[in-house]
């Protein structure tokens, strides 16, 4: 998720700056944290891969139990809570409560990676048409059906995709030529951020060998090269942040 505190938006920092309780998730900025207000309570409900854990019903019961005190809660996600968030699993859980939400739209890092490492997700003449998966669940039988998928579009975003790239990649190489460009973009939007460039064929092993850790986005598709002979070298870390900070 784009982690920047900049791509806030405004209606999101004023609520932070007046809530009670801010339960946030494990992808959320410490400076993000610091615009909460000085009297606000911050729970830390994160899922961290191969860490602690905590469970998705313990969550939406906080939520509820903390809503019915009437103090003002904020559930803070990273990136846009609808995509691949739960924020609607979540969202619905209130409702059926008998509780009212406000929703606040976030940045989704399917858009905001490639764009940060200056990847258009579309492009005229070049993709007109873009699908966002997860990861960790599309390397699973049937879901979804990856490889239909990729031919139905022209470019395709996987989000979370590092713990199964080798699996993703093969389901993808069922429809695409290994020669389509792709692109991993990890830590998207801060000082680290770090993008590897690659055939789709390829890209799993150069993911790897480069060492990028998540949170990461895969970009396939030849929207990936469109800008590389516009002064955007095919492989530069540090140019790549210094125009995220642009």
């Amino acid at each position: 998720a784009p982690r920047d505190p900049g791509l806030l938006t405004l209606a999101a920092r004023d609520l932070l700056l007046e809530a009670d309780m801010v339960f946030h998730d494990a992808l959320v900025s410490p400076e993000v944290l610091e615009m909460c207000g000085a009297r606000t309570r911050l729970v830390d409900v994160g899922k961290r891969g191969g860490g602690a854990q905590t469970d998705q019903d313990a969550i939406i019961t906080m939520l509820i139990e903390a809503a019915r005190t009437g103090a003002d809660v904020v559930r803070l996600k990273g990136g846009d809570p609808f995509v691949f968030g739960r924020g609607g699993e979540e969202l619905a859980a209130l409702r059926a409560a008998g509780i009212d939400a406000d929703i606040v739209p976030g940045i989704s890092s399917a858009l905001a990676a490639p764009a940060a490492a200056g990847i258009p997700v579309t492009f005229r003449g070049v993709s007109s048409s873009v699908a966002i998966v997860s990861g960790q669940s599309a390397a699973g039988d049937g879901e979804p059906d990856l490889a239909r998928l990729a031919a139905a579009v022209e470019t395709v975003v996987v989000l979370m995709p590092l713990r199964n790239i080798e699996l993703v990649v093969a389901r993808l190489l069922e429809t695409l030529a290994p020669s389509t460009p792709a692109a991993v973009i990890a830590g998207a939007t801060t000082t680290d951020e770090r993008v590897a460039r690659a055939p789709v064929g390829e890209i799993a092993r150069v993911a790897r060998a480069a060492g990028l850790a998540a949170p990461a986005t895969l970009v396939v598709g030849r929207v990936v090269e469109v800008l590389a002979g516009e002064g955007h070298p095919a492989q530069s870390p540090a140019l790549t942040a210094l125009l995220s900070a642009a």
